[in-house]
């Protein structure tokens, strides 16, 4: 099919009707429901898109229109992706792999969809290369083929993380490092113990305040360690836990959510070694919060 380019200003459906007369209405409508008509590079459905003088019509075919539908229904942005990775970020809420009760609304099972409609055979596959609690929103990393998630997961140490938390309260010290070792019960609650165990884990957060008002504080928190529900433990410990949390103490939820976000990741690409930053990322609602007296 052939690439328009529009010489006067109008409505991409009318544009359409009259520059592809060898078509029936009823199949240029399909077109555009579909996905397949795209605008200066953008995929355009709506009848009413406003067309101007230079703009580019072309088509992608049923396939990539398929690919360009699947992306644009994605219930979680996808940030970076190339032949080896795929980095999303996750909302609050959603499990990041399935549970034996949940297997389908997880990040992973979304991911590997869209992977499937892409791939020319439907066989698209990704693994996991770490998680996020259900709560907790941001970026994570998936690895398109074995080598890569072998990779990413021997250098993890070498990844940079940072977290956003909304505490309740202010820290008195503005910035710290917490440290303590973490036990698992049979109720799955994670909680600090005094002394080191033979099941607990050596757990190391440093947090830095970055805003405040009169209720809440907005955190910027380095992982020296990634135990289990770390930060909001040692928050919790503080005396100041994360909003939202009330598994761990805390009395309001002023975002109807964890007030977690994983929002600045840096590690080396698997195959090339160049270094990957994303973010950092503060949600809007968390600074709006704190812009609330």
């Amino acid at each position: 099919m052939q690439t328009l380019r529009v010489t006067e200003k109008g409505l991409l459906l009318d544009y359409l009707f009259k520059h592809l007369a060898e078509f029936k209405k009823t199949k240029i409508r399909q077109l555009l429901k579909y996905g397949s008509v795209r605008v200066n590079g953008s995929v355009a459905t709506g009848h009413r898109h406003a067309l101007k003088p230079g703009d580019v019509i072309d088509f992608l075919s049923v396939k990539d229109a398929e690919r360009a539908n699947m992306k644009r229904r994605l219930k979680f942005k996808l940030i970076y992706e190339d032949s080896d990775i795929l980095v999303a970020q996750k909302p609050a809420g959603l499990l990041t792999m399935g549970t034996e009760r949940e297997k389908e609304k997880t990040l992973y099972f979304m991911v590997t969809a869209y992977e499937k409609a892409k791939g020319e055979d439907g066989r698209g596959r990704v693994f996991i290369v770490h998680r996020l609690d259900r709560d907790t929103s941001g970026f994570v990393i998936f690895a398109k083929h074995e080598a890569a998630k072998e990779t990413l997961q021997s250098n993890w140490e070498k990844a940079v993380k940072k977290y956003y938390a909304i505490t309740e309260g202010t820290p008195k010290k503005r910035e710290g490092t917490l440290e303590s070792h973490l036990v698992e019960d049979r109720f799955k609650r994670v909680y600090s113990v005094p002394k080191r165990t033979p099941n607990s884990k050596r757990a190391v957060t440093r947090y830095r305040v970055l805003e405040t008002n009169k209720s809440y504080a907005l955190l910027e928190i380095d992982l020296v360690t990634g135990r289990k529900n770390q930060i909001r433990v040692h928050l919790s410990d503080l005396g100041y836990p994360i909003a939202g949390d009330s598994k761990y103490g805390a009395a309001s939820n002023p975002l109807g959510r964890l007030a977690l976000h994983a929002g600045f990741l840096a590690i080396p690409h698997p195959v090339s070694g160049k270094i990957l930053s994303f973010g950092p990322k503060i949600p809007e609602v968390f600074t709006e919060l704190l812009q609330e007296k």
